[in-house]
């Protein structure tokens, strides 16, 4: 599995419902509308470093609305939730 994290700044007009937009696209695990400089921030998680560049330059790029990107590839995915199950034997 690839994951990436894409910095996502919108078009003023978009804000309302570029979230939503982004949340339907294959690939995008999460959709976060955030503070600061940029406006979304878009969780892909996807089974082949192929398929990342897809959603990155096909599907993300064709989505209006977005004004720019900036793409983080994760080199490994840490998780809380995946530990705490990875070591829990179940109810005692």
């Amino acid at each position: 599995m690839t994951h990436a994290i894409v910095l996502i700044k919108a078009e003023r007009d978009a804000l309302p419902d570029l979230g939503g937009r982004l949340a339907e696209i294959d690939g995008v695990a999460e959709a976060y509308s955030v503070t600061g400089e940029w406006d979304f921030v878009a969780i892909l998680r996807v089974p082949r470093t192929e398929d990342l560049a897809r959603v990155v330059t096909e599907r993300l790029s064709g989505v209006a609305g977005i004004e720019g990107t900036y793409t983080m590839v994760a080199f490994e995915a840490y998780s809380r939730h995946d530990l705490e199950s990875m070591f829990s034997i179940g109810d005692v």
